[in-house]
């Protein structure tokens, strides 16, 4: 595994609950989640609503390792965890009837990461 290279004590926090989740439950998921995050901030992934819109169904769950930017409008609903979101990212998701979560939480709802997309 590569070294924390945030100072971020709630980003910290949630790479170890992931390490910890993949151990538990033998889940790649949250392995490679909690490696993506440990990047920078700068080469930390940025996904507009826009690609989240153009590569998923209805109804379908996305984990994004990284910040949710506004661009775009959703045409289908859809549950988005990331890391962050921007407030014009996170009204127009739930503008389209769809879900808003921390990675924390869709971790302790969907422990195995069945039927989760990675995006970014």
């Amino acid at each position: 595994m590569k070294k924390i290279k945030a100072t971020n004590p709630e980003l910290i926090g949630l790479i170890r609950d992931l390490k910890k989740q993949s151990q538990e439950s033998q889940t790649e998921l949250w392995r490679d989640l909690a490696e993506r995050l440990t990047t920078s901030k700068r080469s930390r992934v940025a996904v507009n609503v826009s690609r989240l819109n153009r590569y998923t169904k209805e109804g379908e769950t996305v984990v994004v390792p990284g910040k949710v930017l506004g661009a775009g409008k959703p045409d289908h609903p859809l549950t988005v965890a990331a890391f962050s979101f921007s407030d014009v990212a996170q009204s127009k998701i739930q503008t389209a009837k769809g879900n808003c979560l921390s990675i924390r939480d869709l971790m302790k709802k969907n422990p195995t990461g069945k039927n989760v997309k990675l995006m970014g």
